[in-house]
């Protein structure tokens, strides 16, 4: 006989879930999307993190954009959007993340790693960045005043 051989006696199966379906089906898109990022042995990782870097950009604006299409046809003023929808937006994915990495670890250690270090992450940068950079603009623009 050719070709490979498959013992079934070893073989693993795992039934999936009708959730875990519907949630690759709908990410098909990303998916693709995202396995166009060339791998880091490419010019030392640099075009992975140029494309990687742009592909962050375009998820932002089109998640600002369907935030600001939202909350427009819900009435609701830009700034309400922006501390609810948008922060919503960003948050679940660690959310989900950190429940992934409960369920699969005995003792949910890289589950608080996870809550914790994506909370300091968006505090330190979230206000320590726009700080940095108007301070930084102030001090130019005014003279050090």
């Amino acid at each position: 006989m050719l070709g490979p051989q498959i013992d079934e006696d070893n073989l693993i199966l795992e039934e999936v879930t009708f959730y875990e379906a519907m949630c690759h089906f709908t990410t098909i898109f990303w998916k693709v999307l995202f396995a166009t990022v060339p791998p880091i042995g490419m010019l030392e990782g640099k075009a992975a993190f140029v494309i990687s870097l742009f592909y962050i950009g375009v998820v932002t604006a089109v998640v600002g954009e369907i935030a600001a299409v939202l909350g427009c046809v819900m009435g609701i003023n830009q700034s309400v959007t922006a501390i609810t929808l948008v922060a919503l937006g960003t948050s679940l994915p660690d959310t989900f993340a950190s429940m992934t990495a409960a369920r699969s670890s005995e003792f949910a250690d890289s589950a608080i790693g996870n809550i914790t270090g994506s909370n300091s992450v968006n505090v330190f940068l979230g206000l320590g960045l726009p700080w940095s950079m108007a301070t930084t603009y102030w001090y130019y623009e005014k003279g050090g005043r």
